[in-house]
């Protein structure tokens, strides 16, 4: 982009590079033309950032996926480790020092080892997370029109009873 002035004298913006008889030529960045659409609430990105989640897990069956079920009811993003994999498990004695799972990491110093929902819930309040999904925004379909209704066919009789011509 260009903005100069023109041998008239008027001030010229273009995508062109302008000829000889322009002055006061000053090339112009523009950034990029778009709008952030972010499908997490701001607190939740806010949160994420700061108080990053990691569940700990593995096949543990119902508890576990109640664990995780939590997380998604909440529109928490998270990164979900396997403890049963050699890296997964290392990384969880360091944490804890034990080998047990569900274990729910709320940024570098909140931990809460074993599912408890209370427990969880305090720990994903503390640290800012919206307590809900945001409500979904769709566009409302218009309703469909409604058939006209068909008029009765006039009556061959008057109101006062007799024949119509």
């Amino acid at each position: 982009m260009y903005r100069y002035v023109d041998p008239e004298g008027r001030v010229v913006y273009s995508d062109r590079p302008p000829s000889g008889a322009a002055k006061d030529v000053q090339p112009k960045r523009l950034g990029a033309n778009f709008i952030e659409n972010d499908a997490l609430p701001l607190a939740a990105r806010q949160a994420s950032e700061n108080y990053p989640v990691t569940l700990y897990t593995f096949a543990c069956g119902q508890i576990c996926q109640t664990a995780e079920a939590l997380l998604n009811r909440r529109g928490i993003p998270f990164k979900s480790i396997n403890v049963e994999e050699a890296k997964g498990a290392e990384q969880l004695k360091a944490l804890t020092g034990e080998m047990t799972a569900p274990v729910l990491q709320v940024g570098d110093k909140l931990v809460a080892k074993g599912y408890n929902e209370a427990r969880w819930q305090a720990l994903l309040d503390e640290a800012g997370y919206p307590k809900t999904l945001p409500p979904r925004t769709r566009p409302v379909a218009p309703k469909p029109a409604e058939p006209p209704r068909a008029e009765p066919p006039p009556s061959p009789v008057s109101p006062n009873g007799y024949p119509k011509n």
